[in-house]
């Protein structure tokens, strides 16, 4: 994998907006004026104001073309995401992937922005992080420990080591074992909605993690079944469970929980696996690299970041 430089103070991070909008203008500046507070320069793209049929952050052509400039742009040293919600997908086969692979810069977002690490990852070969977005903006939306840990992943220029859970949220072992090998994945709902693109996630021999937000139980049976069939679970060397809020059950009162679906897809096929990673639409967000090797060892709950994410 390619990776970015670890940043610095100083250092230019380039905030695009690749899917939605936000939905006031004034959280574009909170989140500049929050990165500018932990030390660096900030350069928006102009789509970070724009809006494009209600949902959209500008046009697919306007937005792969901002998040190429980032790249080629030497002036800048990071890329952050503004936000997820729907669009990333759209803009996937307009990227400039050459000029992404001979550019490597640390690029982090999460939600919708699945599409764009896989594709990035897949594609370029560049290392990505699964972490916040610039908005809520993170001094003023985002918890202690989950800015901290994203400040530790964006700026340290060696391993991670074990991937420290807040205190009273317990990591969860459903199938024990170890594992080794690159982490994957993110949105479940964008993983499935990859299958059968150019853009299908690889998961051999790989560490996938999953996580979602708003999905009822067999809604996410429905994707899970959807990977399995297509061979993803098979394939994959271990499981790594975040975060699924605001994902009980409402059109069926007698549904199995988001638990239950889990064990139900995932345990036949005795992959180690854990569940409650705080990584996603939680209250806490951790920060995962991708396309890192990591290791995973389920009995105890551990999950520890083998090899550094930034040079």
């Amino acid at each position: 994998m390619r990776k970015g430089k670890a940043l610095k103070s100083g250092d230019t991070i380039g905030i695009v907006a690749p899917a939605s909008p936000v939905k006031q203008a004034d959280l574009v500046e909170q989140a500049r004026a929050d990165l500018e507070a932990l030390g660096f320069q900030v350069k928006l793209a102009a789509s970070c104001f724009a809006s494009y049929g209600g949902y959209l952050a500008g046009t697919p052509a306007q937005r792969a073309a901002e998040l190429n400039e980032m790249f080629a742009d030497p002036g800048i040293d990071a890329i952050m995401c503004l936000r997820g919600g729907y669009g990333s997908m759209q803009i996937l086969p307009l990227l400039d992937y050459a000029t992404i692979r001979d550019n490597p810069k640390l690029f982090i977002g999460y939600s919708d922005i699945t599409a764009l690490h896989t594709a990035i990852r897949q594609e370029a070969g560049i290392a990505t992080l699964h972490g916040p977005n610039a908005t809520p903006g993170l001094l003023s939306g985002c918890e202690r420990k989950t800015r901290e840990w994203l400040l530790r992943a964006m700026c340290t220029a060696a391993p991670l080591g074990p991937v420290l859970h807040p205190a009273g949220e317990e990591v969860v072992c459903l199938v024990p074992g170890e594992a080794r090998g690159p982490i994957v994945g993110g949105n479940l709902s964008l993983i499935a909605a990859l299958m059968g693109t150019p853009y299908e996630l690889d998961t051999r021999g790989k560490l996938l993690f999953l996580e979602d937000v708003g999905e009822e139980p067999y809604r996410i049976d429905r994707m899970l079944t959807q990977l399995a069939l297509a061979g993803k679970l098979e394939d994959c060397a271990g499981i790594i469970l975040g975060t699924w809020t605001e994902c009980e059950p409402h059109k069926h009162s007698d549904s199995f929980s988001v638990l239950e679906v889990v064990g139900n897809a995932l345990l036949p096929y005795q992959k180690p696996t854990i569940w409650n990673v705080q990584a996603g639409h939680g209250q806490y967000n951790l920060a995962l690299p991708f396309g890192v090797e990591g290791y995973l060892n389920a009995r105890e709950g551990m999950l520890v970041i083998e090899e550094r994410l930034v040079r």
